[in-house]
């Protein structure tokens, strides 16, 4: 599903989108007003407050902060960029929406990342509106916590669909959307296309975790597996997300109606926790069979670890834009024909120059 180690910049922090006291009616009222001006003042600040969060128009407009999804819950969300389809970008285990606006740095030995306009959010925000954000118990890049409302672990795919979907509605982010999801997020995003068909028009799956890991992995690696991720649940709070249980609730949900998509496979092992470098043919196995699944074009060169966006950008970038593509042109064909609408990725996209990244 996920690999175990998936949080590899500090970013400044954004004030809440929440409305609050810093409106512009808190100002000092004077003592020369009337009291019928006072009384108008005071209804538009009760009014103010009281609607619906939304500080920001729909659907455009950069906007970056807390968006209140109800329950005295906040979550953070970024946003950037105008037009349909709105791209989502949805991090793996513990990721952030820094996952998304950074990139590894090739020339540094230790792998470090930093904010990049060549990175997959910028980007993105210059072909249509894109949005990010940080699941409850997320950590940026630097290992700082995020400001997302923490909730009670561990977590399901179920409940990181819930939570993406009310945060869409909070903030009043219209459909409909290209969801692309990166490990763990690509089991929300491919859950979500399957809760909400009416809503997603395009799915781009960065070496995410599939529903057919298990069944490719051995009994044994299997049982590691779990074991490792269940190391994930301690006091903290960190997000540790519940596989079997989100397997398990996912046989009962409706199939992805047919859409673009394209399912991009990492091609450099790496341990993911089913009991090293051995078990890493089963997580590929499992994508191909995904992919199938989903009618979906794949792509499994990449010259790529787990960390596709962030290794090879514009692989991602290109596989985001022929799905936008593909939506905006109104391209449907049959279930069989579906992965043969999408133009090839060349591979100059697949293999990015390290001079270009940043």
């Amino acid at each position: 599903m996920n690999s175990v180690a998936n949080r590899p910049f500090d970013r400044s922090r954004s004030p809440s989108l929440g409305l609050g006291n810093n409106s512009p009616f808190h100002v000092g009222i004077g003592s020369t007003m009337t009291l019928g001006t006072r009384v108008f003042l005071l209804l538009v600040t009760l009014v103010t407050a009281l609607r619906p969060m939304a500080a920001h128009a729909v659907g455009s407009g950069d906007c970056a902060g807390l968006v209140d999804i109800g329950g005295g819950r906040k979550i953070y969300l970024e946003c950037h960029g105008t037009g349909s389809p709105t791209v989502v970008l949805i991090s793996g285990t513990r990721g952030a929406h820094d996952d998304w606006t950074d990139l590894i740095d090739p020339t540094n030995p230790a792998g470090a990342k930093k904010p990049s306009e060549s990175a997959v959010f910028p980007q993105v925000g210059r072909l249509t509106r894109v949005c990010a954000y940080d699941r409850p118990g997320t950590t940026r890049l630097d290992d700082t916590r995020t400001d997302s409302t923490p909730v009670r672990q561990p977590t399901t795919a179920q409940q990181g669909v819930a939570d993406l979907h009310a945060l869409l509605m909070a903030a009043r982010e219209p459909a409909p959307y290209v969801l692309v999801g990166h490990s763990w997020g690509g089991l929300i995003a491919r859950l979500f296309a399957s809760t909400y068909p009416d809503d997603v028009s395009g799915l781009v799956l960065v070496d995410p975790a599939s529903e057919f890991l298990k069944s490719s992995l051995t009994p044994a690696q299997w049982a590691t597996y779990i074991k490792a991720t269940k190391k994930l649940i301690d006091s903290s709070g960190l997000e540790a997300p519940d596989h079997e249980r989100s397997l398990a609730l996912l046989h009962s949900t409706p199939s992805v109606r047919v859409i673009p998509v394209v399912v991009l496979t990492s091609d450099k092992r790496f341990d993911f926790g089913a009991g090293g470098s051995e078990a890493w043919p089963a997580w590929r196995a499992a994508q191909d069979r995904l992919a199938k699944l989903l009618r979906a074009k794949h792509v499994s060169e990449t010259n790529s670890g787990h960390a596709i966006q962030m290794e090879q950008p514009q692989l991602v970038i290109d596989a985001i834009r022929q799905v936008v593509e593909a939506v905006r042109s109104g391209r449907q064909s049959s279930r069989n024909q579906t992965h043969n609408e999408l133009l090839p990725i060349a591979k100059s996209s697949r293999i990015a120059l390290a001079a270009n990244l940043f």
